[in-house]
């Protein structure tokens, strides 16, 4: 027996000692070529420096053939010598290597538990004093250790990140949102706790000991039942609460629609373009097929509703009054995702979706509320768009009516003057068109 644990011990060392060696061969080859190359790279330098002082301290009749040979030289030299190859760093090959032993050195440790263990247990068979059972209850007190600690990692987690995680929503609909996520997170841990408590302290309970006998419980009917019915009736419950909450924030009366103050909202790789409609409070129609370089949002401009529409560098909204976004895609989906609202909806190509809804805090409100001066609402993108996806976001400012007005005041319209130019001009060939058809 003896003779076998030592020749083990012997292998997982000998392999302990190959693969060390095998690790470390590259970091010290790559170390000394470094060490020949920085070596050539400072006698060539030594060399051109040499010549250079040699050329100065020569005469003038013969200090420009001299100074042009060295040039020459030097830039010979230069040209003929390779470029230097990138090389791993030997540091990336020390750290592997580290890691390596680490880890081998970890499994020795835990090898060599094992068979002290395995040493003890056979002592205490020789001894009579092993008790087979022993086993069994060490492991069930650690299942009741995990539980433990399970459970305050929870509570911490509530108690913690919870808080500093959750904010209430700053919309009317948002509230609805929240009771409907706080309603399924009470379920949810209750059934984690519950199961968890079953879990883990059932190995304790039914642990196997002396004299104790397992009883056999193949099937139960009613248990069954309990499991299956009690589960689904909780989901169903969720699901028509879920549904019925968002058919409230999305079916909304014709009357408020049109009361709504309107904004549209187009996704683009990568960015956002917002829209507001003039004094009319109608947006114009858009047309992918008038997009030009003067007209990146493809706006129609026969239609004359279009025609004192708002271009907006951040959505800005009057604080309680209900707002109606239209949300529109040019290229791929996107989704216009605004966290505080608890707002998200996708944009699709060659569709409009809608969500309405109603801002209930400002945002010097929101400020003071977060003890953050430099907090801002943000209209994300929640769909991964392609390479410039996580700078696809917008700024959204809630404020007071007055300050809306006098804000929305200040905007540029999207119907400039070279856009009425180009519209006056494609017009004209329009019309032209039309009389030289109707003369022939």
């Amino acid at each position: 027996m003896k003779f076998k644990i030592n020749n083990r011990f012997k292998a997982v060392l000998g392999c302990l000692l190959a693969v060390g060696l095998l690790f470390s061969t590259p970091s010290f080859a790559l170390q000394q070529d470094s060490t020949a190359q920085d070596t050539t790279v400072s006698a060539t330098v030594d060399t051109a420096a040499a010549a250079d002082t040699a050329a100065a301290s020569t005469p003038m009749a013969t200090d420009s053939v001299e100074a042009s040979s060295a040039t020459g030289s030097t830039a010979s030299a230069a040209a003929a010598a390779p470029a230097p190859e990138k090389q791993i760093d030997p540091q990336v090959y020390k750290n592997m290597t580290y890691y390596i032993l680490l880890f081998l050195f970890i499994c020795t440790v835990v090898a060599a538990l094992g068979k002290v263990l395995s040493i003890y247990e056979l002592t205490t068979k020789m001894n009579g004093k092993y008790n087979p059972f022993a086993n069994n209850t060490f492991q069930s007190v650690l299942f009741i250790v995990f539980l433990v600690a399970f459970l305050a990692m929870v509570y911490y987690g509530y108690a913690v990140w919870g808080s500093w995680a959750w904010r209430d929503a700053v919309t009317e609909h948002g509230a609805k949102i929240d009771t409907m996520f706080i309603i399924t997170t009470v379920i949810i841990t209750v059934v984690l706790v519950l199961v968890h408590l079953l879990l883990l302290t059932f190995p304790y309970i039914y642990r196997m000991r002396a004299k104790t006998k397992a009883y056999y419980y193949p099937h139960n009917d009613t248990i069954e039942k309990i499991w299956t019915i009690v589960p689904a009736i909780v989901l169903t419950v969720l699901v028509l609460f879920g549904f019925f909450t968002w058919r409230s924030i999305t079916n909304v009366p014709e009357d408020l629609q049109k009361s709504a103050l309107q904004v549209e909202v187009l996704g683009e790789q990568f960015q956002w373009q917002v829209r507001y409609p003039g004094a009319d409070g109608i947006i114009g129609k858009r047309n992918y097929k008038m997009t030009t370089p003067t007209n990146s949002y493809g706006i129609d401009f026969n239609d004359k509703n279009a025609w004192d529409d708002i271009q907006a560098s951040d959505i800005v909204l009057p604080v309680n009054k209900s707002v109606r976004f239209h949300i529109i895609s040019k290229d791929i989906i996107h989704s216009f995702y605004i966290p505080d609202f608890r707002v998200q909806i996708n944009a699709v190509p060659g569709m409009t979706n809608y969500f309405q809804f109603t801002p209930t805090v400002t945002t010097e409100e929101m400020r003071e509320r977060m003890n953050d001066p430099k907090y801002d609402y943000v209209m994300l993108c929640n769909k991964i768009c392609g390479s410039g996806h996580f700078n696809m976001q917008k700024k959204v400012v809630v404020v007071t009516e007055d300050e809306y007005r006098a804000w929305l005041s200040t905007q540029n319209k999207y119907f400039t003057e070279d856009l009425q130019k180009e519209f006056a001009t494609v017009e004209s060939k329009d019309s032209e068109g039309l009389t030289t058809a109707s003369l022939n």
